[in-house]
Order: structure tokens, then sequence, then C-alpha cells
């Protein structure tokens, strides 16, 4: 082991270190003490070496980015404003310090860029690495997945597939910059946080945010709310990144809808309402189930456990 766990602490502690003064006590204390002020939202995300990262593919830095815009863009679709990250990590002991100094500064990175304080966590050794987490933001009014009704549009904010297309491309020894941008969403997804929140102040009637796959998701929200989500498939081939994405698609003899629909790890934010921002995508009618997402074959979706 080339370190010893008080060595990496310190490290993390410097890294994470701020003078906010939400924190009142933070990291090297039994636990942080932070001033919240309203109603708390509360998320959990974990990162599982050879299932979430493959460390062949992505550096530690885009790691500690990924898992914390995964639990940023939970708080925004439940309407909320992040505050307060909580990070455990599972080591091996073979990890160099400046591995785990980049994968803080990947974290602290992307907290930052939405005003979130990291304040505190847990650290231990075993097999494989995990990274664990907990995401606590303020919320006045929540944003569920129940409140879609009959007569509501369905939109999206961005278009979903680039995630997918990444990994159907990744271990290439060279990479257009069509794919690239590809591999680069999935190893490193930009989330577009303002969105969801423009979707909050617009009126959104519900929200999620589809990292498990659209098809997924707007089963979930349509059963949630009791309706039905049918979906107009060409309304998708007006956004502007569709046509890029389908040539992608097609360049590798792959269908350009398994991505959109069934891909995740997109971090897109699907809502219901009326008039709202971003793209829309169908409508919200009397019944059960989703229509309009169907591909050429079943949809291969994420899934932990087979």
């Amino acid at each position: 082991m080339a370190f010893e766990e008080s060595q990496v602490i310190g490290v993390l502690a410097e890294i994470f270190a701020t003078h906010n003064p939400a924190l009142i006590v933070g990291i090297g204390d039994d636990g942080a003490v932070v001033t919240t002020g309203s109603q708390s939202v509360i998320t959990t995300d974990m990162a599982v070496e050879g299932v979430h990262f493959n460390t062949a593919w992505s550096g530690a830095f885009d790691i500690g980015r990924k898992i914390v815009a995964a639990n940023l863009a939970d708080i925004y679709a439940m309407g909320g404003e992040p505050q307060y990250l909580v990070a455990a990590v599972t080591l091996t002991g073979e990890e160099s310090m400046e591995w785990i100094q980049d994968l803080a500064h990947g974290i602290v990175h992307e907290a930052k860029s939405c005003g979130a304080l990291v304040v505190g966590g847990d650290l231990a050794r075993g097999a494989i690495k995990v990274i664990a987490l907990t995401a606590v933001g303020s919320v006045e009014k929540p944003m569920t997945r129940a409140g879609a009704g009959v007569g509501d549009s369905i939109y999206i904010s961005s278009l979903p597939g680039w995630s997918a297309a990444g990994l159907a491309l990744i271990g290439r020894d060279e990479y257009d910059d069509l794919e690239g941008y590809a591999r680069e969403q999935f190893c490193s997804p930009s989330v577009d946080y303002s969105a969801a929140q423009a979707f909050r102040h617009a009126g959104a009637t519900s929200m999620c945010d589809i990292s498990d796959a659209l098809v997924t998701q707007a089963a979930q929200m349509a059963m949630a709310s009791g309706v039905r989500f049918e979906f107009d498939s060409q309304l998708f081939t007006s956004h502007s990144e569709f046509e890029a994405l389908c040539e992608l698609a097609n360049k590798n003899s792959l269908d350009v809808w398994q991505w959109i629909f069934a891909g995740g790890e997109d971090h897109v934010f699907l809502a219901t309402g009326r008039d709202l921002p971003g793209l829309r995508v169908g409508t919200v009618v009397a019944g059960s189930g989703v229509t309009g997402l169907e591909m050429k074959k079943a949809p291969d979706t994420w899934r932990h456990f087979n």
C-alpha cells in the first residue's frame, strides 16, 4: 500500500476545504454540521468499478465528475437546489496519490459548478474501487413523477442517446470529432442543470432525470401519474443534434432509436406541462403505459440485475 489513510484524508480535507459560512463543522470530526433552513431533498448514488466506470476508459477526474453529476441531476429533477455532498470511497490501496487527488478534484469541480459543498465522507479498503455519494439539497415545492395530467405535453431538455453512442464506440484507437464527442458524453457527461430549473420555473407538473433510459423512466412517470404517455418519434427528429446522432448510428450500422429511447446515462430531464421550454415530444392522455417509443428490437436498457 503506497499511502496511509491519514495521508489520504489530509489531502482530501485540503481539496474539499471551504470557508463557506453554511458549513459549521467540516471534515475532521465525527460528522459535518451544516445549515439548511428549508425542506431538504436527499439522494445517493454508487459507482462500482467494472460496472459504472472503467479506469481503462476514464481518468479519475472524469470519474469524479460523472458520479457527482448523477447526484446533482437527481436533486434538480426533484425541483431542488444542491447544497452538500458526502463522499464514501473504497480504494484497493494500489492507487497513486495523484489518482486520488484527481478523483477529488473531479468531485469538487462538478460540485462547485452548482454551488454545492463537499462536507465529509468515509474511506475504506476493498477489492475494487467503489464511490458512493450522497447529495443534500433544499426544495420549496418538491417536483415528483406523479403530477402529469391529461392534456399536458411531454418535453425533453435535450436529445438523449449520446452516452449510449459513446459506450458503443468505446475502446477504439482513434475517434473522429463526432465519435470523440459521443465518447466524452459517456465518460464525462455534460449536464444542463439549468434546464431543470427552467422546467420548474415554467410550471412543469412532473419531472425526472432519465439516466436509466427514456423508455424506462417515461413508464415510471406514467404509472406514478396514472396516465398514458404518447410520444411522437417524428418530433425527436427536429432536434438540432438528431442528424449528427443519426449519422453516427448509420455509419456504425446501429439503430439510433435504440440509443435515444433505451440508451441511458444521459441525465436529460423529462418533464410534463404546458408551454414548457425544451423539445416537445408527445402528449399525456387518459390511460396507462407508454406508446411511440418502439424500436426495431426489444429495448436493451440498463439493468443492474438480469
